[in-house]
């Protein structure tokens, strides 16, 4: 099913909402100029009467999308799929995401270290009502309360900071508990793409201290991340502009690592540096075919990523065409 011209032609199957902010007239264009060809696939239609493809790209969910992409596998095996449904899964549940970071055996870069903040996952809401305190839990306060689905829905999307006991009365099960982290107001977004790596800044939640926490009313003993961004001031865009970037090198081999254990070549991770070791970072989340629009320069990476496959799928090609022959001999 690869293309028969000596054009690049790469299938994109995306909701609306991500095409519109994903397939845009300067990644198009830049793309046309390098010979690359960006087609629209059409999910209501079989894969396979579609095309011929090079390359898929896609963040759709369905259980018949999945088995379209299993048979465009399997019957044309050249079609380089980015990524594989059952490797993306992984990143649809926000403790196996993070398991994957204590698992990684990354090298050590000089005297930065990661890993991923305490958590724990409650899944019965009587748990939740009988615990006299959040140290039975294995936690301390503040701690940030999550959705265990990660599916890119709104409800998965809603998510608190949790400042007093009476809030965990508020908290729908199951949900992810995770202790939260005073890192200066500041978030490094990496996103990876293949090899490419591009780490930028973001505004975060701003740091909590234990004066807050003691002088906190019952009654706003828990908040919406909604409400605690809007309430930000000036003060964060200072701490943006201030804050250090990690090392390029220590952020790369971190995204290779991820991006070698969880199979997949689309995703960014979130970063935050602790306030109290600033050579200790922790990944917070993981998310599969970001909002690559928001990347610097990602009309380039993305096609410098699209040539990269072709490259290497010509150098396999050779190498089996090789071997192939060796073993006519």
């Amino acid at each position: 099913m690869s293309s028969p011209s000596s054009r690049y032609r790469i299938g994109y199957a995306l909701s609306l909402k991500k095409e519109q902010s994903f397939i845009q007239n300067s990644l198009i264009n830049h793309a046309n100029q390098r010979g690359i060809d960006l087609i629209r696939v059409d999910p209501s239609k079989p894969l396979t009467q579609q095309g011929p493809f090079d390359i898929i790209i896609h963040k759709l969910y369905a259980p018949d999308w999945n088995h379209q992409l299993q048979q465009i596998s399997l019957q044309h095996p050249n079609v380089v799929v980015i990524d594989p449904p059952e490797a993306i899964q992984i990143l649809h549940n926000r403790v196996s995401m993070l398991e994957v970071v204590t698992r990684l055996k990354t090298p050590q870069q000089g005297n930065q270290t990661f890993g991923v903040p305490n958590q724990r996952v409650v899944y019965d809401s009587e748990t939740l009502m009988t615990s006299d305190s959040i140290e039975e839990l294995g936690l301390r306060f503040p701690v940030i309360a999550k959705p265990v689905t990660a599916d890119g829905s709104a409800k998965s999307h809603q998510m608190y900071l949790l400042l007093k006991r009476n809030g965990l009365n508020k908290l729908n099960t199951p949900i992810v508990l995770q202790e939260f982290v005073n890192h200066g107001g500041v978030i490094f977004k990496v996103y990876v793409v293949g090899k490419h790596v591009k780490c930028v800044k973001r505004k975060s939640l701003p740091d909590v201290s234990e004066e807050k926490l003691k002088d906190m009313a019952d009654d706003e003993g828990l908040l919406l991340f909604s409400q605690i961004s809007n309430s930000v001031g000036s003060d964060v865009d200072k701490a943006i502009e201030k804050a250090e970037m990690p090392a390029l090198e220590f952020v790369r081999e971190l995204a290779k690592g991820l991006r070698e254990a969880m199979g997949l070549r689309f995703f960014n991770f979130d970063l935050i540096r602790d306030s109290n070791d600033g050579n200790r970072y922790l990944v917070i989340d993981i998310n599969y075919f970001p909002g690559y629009a928001k990347m610097p320069e990602y009309e380039s990476v993305l096609v410098d990523f699209f040539l990269d496959v072709m490259q290497e799928k010509s150098r396999n090609n050779i190498a089996e065409e090789e071997v192939k022959q060796n073993q006519e001999l």
